[in-house]
């Protein structure tokens, strides 16, 4: 029985291949395809959910070996990644429901997507999303699992970004895809971290070897999987990027954030249990940011006025409280909460759009008087307490600016250093300008180094050293040697001036806990 779940995230794989490609070759295309299109996505999931739902039995009836393997995938050295899966306890419930839950999705979509131009788009996006989710909780080591959640934020930012004509939806499918990726950068760094002291990726491996992990060892390896949940359930301070995600269609919200995705990071955490348990510093993050997370969302879903906002923080409330339980070492009231939410969250999504019809005449209760008089919590509210913008002025545009230095760095420094041949226009540009000075047409404050302005420490370092290089390229290639030198110390004097100033940049000081951190992981 352990064999069939090869098939399980298979056969949407297949199905999704199967209309990705008809309507690309253009034999599965507008409304007459409809029906081959849905009748090959609901078939798919259906054989899936029924296997699931086998293997589900199975286990209760104590006959699965509780892993099986189908070989190695790939392997360098002594470095081996198997394709292995887990067929027993937690994670063949999971592949279960959510089968399930996603059979129910994918056959409410064929009529609430009928006659929408992305129709095939939108079940092909779908069952790759199946396969995707199915193997995430089925995998037997961190590499499958990584591969299952990084397929499945890829499909959350196509169906987000699912009127793609519509600029909102594009620019919050972006946020919430960029968001998302610092938890994946979280999961990485854990996997390597656990491949360094624990010698092995495989889940059942590395729970077996957690007692001969030191405790801050585990705990820098626990705290890499936390992050990365905490990014991937919206959890603070990533929480905003749930808001942003319900652009998507209601089907589509409803199986990745109501029923099925946003609780991935839920499930990493109770999956990982051992080595949680290992790290009591990584368990006291989990109550706090649980803690905080639900109390956020309480108070902020105190004044959302659409369905869909009210909801997402109600799930990103419940969410908080699971990380809370788990912190708490309340395993198994984790794992019942998971999945009496995700069935709940799954049907209220759903009937979303016709809620205002079903709850007409029924009184919203008010709330107490002791929350409607605190003005200034009403004001946080509506902002929902400026998490955005604190992110933006603390995180983006740190990173943006950096990003934006290794530029300048790159095209002035390292293209010159290694000789690499410059673009057409900037040839012209410099041959012009240099004919323009010796001519005498040139403005008196003429300066090679203008062609790139870097910003904050590293950027004016790149900037100074583009300078010289520049220097060296107008007199030894264009002019030759002979003319004066450039007055390098009225340079270093600025530069002088201009240091302390600079030492400050928050691009920087992001840049060194990044690297405190990195030092600190692999110690």
């Amino acid at each position: 029985m352990d064999s069939l779940i090869v098939l399980i995230p298979l056969l949407p794989l297949f199905a999704a291949l199967v209309i990705g490609i008809g309507n690309l070759l253009g034999h599965i295309t507008g409304e007459a395809g409809e029906r081959t299109t849905s009748v090959i996505a609901n078939l798919a999931i259906f054989v899936a959910c029924v296997l699931a739902i086998v293997l589900l039995i199975s286990d209760l009836l104590g006959r699965n070996a509780g892993s099986v393997s189908f070989g190695d995938w790939m392997g360098s050295d002594h470095f081996r990644i198997s394709i292995t899966f887990v067929t027993s306890g937690f994670n063949t419930v999971l592949t279960a429901l959510f089968a399930l839950l996603l059979f129910i999705v994918t056959r409410f979509s064929v009529n609430y997507m009928h006659r929408e131009t992305g129709f095939h788009r939108f079940f092909f996006i779908l069952c790759l999303f199946s396969a995707a989710m199915l193997l995430l909780v089925s995998s037997g080591n961190a590499v499958g699992t990584f591969i299952g959640w990084e397929i499945a934020g890829l499909c959350s930012y196509l169906l987000i970004s699912y009127a793609y004509d519509r600029p909102i939806a594009t620019i919050n499918a972006t946020r919430v895809f960029i968001t998302n990726r610092i938890g994946d950068a979280g999961f990485i760094l854990g996997i390597g971290l656990s491949y360094f002291y624990a010698g092995t990726i495989n889940w059942e491996s590395l729970s077996g070897m957690v007692e001969q992990l030191t405790i801050p060892t585990a705990t820098v390896i626990a705290l890499c999987f936390a992050v990365a949940a905490f990014a991937k359930s919206a959890q603070l301070p990533f929480t905003p990027w749930l808001a942003r995600a319900m652009e998507g269609p209601t089907p589509s919200s409803s199986i990745f954030y109501g029923a099925v995705m946003i609780h991935a990071g839920v499930f990493l955490v109770i999956f990982l249990q051992p080595l949680f348990e290992r790290a009591p510093l990584v368990m006291d993050i989990l109550v706090i940011i649980g803690l905080f997370t639900a109390l956020y969302s309480f108070a902020v879903g105190l004044t959302q006025t659409d369905v869909k906002s009210s909801l997402c923080f109600s799930i990103s409330g419940q969410l908080g409280l699971m990380f809370l339980e788990c912190g708490l070492g309340y395993w198994e009231l984790a794992a019942w909460h998971l999945c009496a939410h995700a069935i709940i969250r799954c049907y209220q999504v759903l009937t979303a759009p016709s809620l205002m019809h079903n709850v007409m005449g029924n009184p919203i209760k008010p709330i107490s008087q002791d929350y409607a008089n605190l003005r200034w919590l009403y004001i946080a509210s509506l902002q929902r307490f400026w998490l955005d913008p604190i992110a933006d002025r603390t995180l983006v545009r740190p990173i943006e600016g950096l990003g934006q230095d290794l530029s300048h760095f790159d095209t002035y420094v390292i293209d010159r250093a290694m000789g690499a041949p410059a673009s057409s226009s900037r040839a012209i540009s410099s041959l012009a300008q240099l004919e323009e000075k010796i001519l005498g047409d040139s403005q008196p404050d003429y300066n090679v180094g203008q062609f790139g302005h870097g910003h904050g420490i590293a950027g004016k370092l790149f900037e100074w050293t583009a300078n010289i290089l520049g220097w060296f390229e107008e007199r030894l290639v264009l002019q030759g040697i002979g003319m004066d030198i450039v007055d390098i110390g009225n340079k270093l004097g600025r530069a002088a001036n201009t240091f302390e100033r600079l030492l400050l940049k928050p691009r920087y000081l992001v840049l060194f806990v990044f690297i405190v951190l990195l030092i600190a992981a692999t110690r």
